[in-house]
């Protein structure tokens, strides 16, 4: 698959690497989706992701992150506030997809996220997240689920 703007598999996966840093630093530094999204388009690193994804994805995954989290709370083992904030960022990005992105097959989705959290979580985040993420596919992909077997 080419991997040009916008497009290709690596073009996808660099986008949610840049959507991971941008709530990250929405957690800690408190700053608004649009100051995020002008701040990331600035960066060299944009320039190598799918563009439309992450202008697409970033907002929504930001602007519902209230409803997001309450869906998270219910798939955790803690309290939301003990959850490191890389392994937030990466479950708001896999729970919004799982529920919004039902062109993305939900083994895409929690590899993804499982990739991610090995990438920028802790040694055994990616262990979690994929126990988490499994759950909330579990709700809701149960269809797609039963169609694989």
């Amino acid at each position: 698959m080419a991997d040009k703007k916008g497009k290709g598999s690596g073009a996808r996966t660099r986008a949610r690497e840049l959507m991971v840093q941008a709530l990250y630093q929405k957690q800690i530094a408190g700053h608004s989706t649009s100051e995020l999204i002008s701040q990331f388009h600035e960066q060299v690193a944009y320039e190598r992701v799918d563009q439309s994804y992450f202008d697409e994805q970033f907002p929504a995954i930001s602007n519902s992150q209230d409803a997001l989290e309450k869906v998270i709370n219910e798939l955790i083992d803690r309290p939301l506030e003990q959850l490191d904030p890389v392994e937030l960022a990466i479950l708001l990005i896999g729970v919004y997809e799982l529920e919004s992105r039902i062109d993305i097959p939900y083994r895409v989705v929690i590899n993804e996220c499982v990739n991610l959290a090995k990438r920028f979580g802790s040694i055994e985040g990616h262990k979690y997240i994929n126990a988490c993420l499994d759950l909330a596919a579990k709700s809701c992909r149960e269809i797609e689920i039963k169609a694989q077997g």
